[in-house]
């Protein structure tokens, strides 16, 4: 095992990067700043390791060290090993995986040289809930989405909830942030993307008659929980799209409707 290992307790300043990782607003301000994020878990681990991303340290219970040990010897990091009391003192929760590592951030591509070389987007327009971007993300893997943008105030993908319930997925498509919002959408459009704004507005058009052109080259915007797009954003989209519903339900979630979304413009694209 090439990295070093070192058995901690709740004092050791090693573990400064583990620290208060329930204060979301002191993680929003920290995280970026420093470069850091946090990955929970073996797979979540073993995939941003693969995806390129530093890690800077680990933090595990005792049990993980087999189970990783090719990790460990791949990466130069140390390994402090903790009880499960410990990591629940440094870190403000219960650490049900037993497993961290701290990670170094990549320098994000430029968005609209990601878009250049994308075919189907999805845009998240002020989409602050970490668990809706991480679901989003693995949508967005799984169905297809060649990258993902985000509006300048929308969530951080690698906050350790997104990452947790993106299972990793946050590591295998690429994103970056727009610089201008909503301006940034026209942009977009003088790329050659159709710009489709997904709204439970009635009047929009269901997805299913989009006529086939449409899903070539597309941008799915989506909005926020509860106040959806923002009415700027909604006029510069080159077409209102929406799920049909039923049972007098009028939306989903947020990233139910996005992957409903991403499946049925995939198929419109074939």
């Amino acid at each position: 095992m090439a990295s070093p290992v070192q058995r901690v307790d709740a004092s050791s300043a090693e573990l400064a990067d583990y620290s208060s990782l329930t204060d979301v607003a002191l993680r929003r301000i920290r995280e970026p700043a420093e470069g850091l994020f946090i990955a929970e878990g073996e797979k979540v681990i073993r995939r941003a390791v693969a995806a390129g991303y530093v890690v800077r340290s680990l933090l595990l219970e005792e049990k993980w060290l087999p189970a990783l040990a090719d990790v460990l010897d791949e990466v130069d990091a140390p390994v402090y090993l903790a009880s499960p009391a410990t990591l629940e003192s440094v870190t403000g929760y219960v650490v049900h995986r037993g497993a961290l590592a701290a990670m170094s951030r990549k320098v994000l591509e430029p968005a609209l040289d990601l878009a250049r070389s994308s075919t189907r987007l999805a845009i998240l327009e002020d989409v602050n809930d970490h668990t809706n971007v991480g679901a989003i993300f693995r949508g967005a893997a799984g169905l297809g989405i060649d990258a993902v943008l985000l509006s300048p105030r929308c969530a951080d993908p690698l906050y350790r909830r997104s990452v947790k319930v993106s299972m990793g997925a946050v590591f295998a498509v690429p994103w970056s942030r727009l610089d201008t919002w909503p301006g940034g959408l026209r942009e977009v459009q003088a790329l050659g993307f159709s710009v489709l704004a997904l709204t439970p507005d009635p009047e929009a058009t269901p997805l299913h008659d989009l006529p086939a052109r449409v899903g070539a080259r597309f941008a799915l915007v989506l909005g926020a929980e509860g106040g959806g797009m923002s009415e700027r954003a909604l006029s510069l989209s080159d077409h209102r799209v929406r799920i049909p519903m039923s049972g007098g339900v009028d939306s989903l979630n947020v990233a139910a409707a996005a992957a409903v979304a991403f499946y049925a413009l995939g198929r419109l694209a074939r």
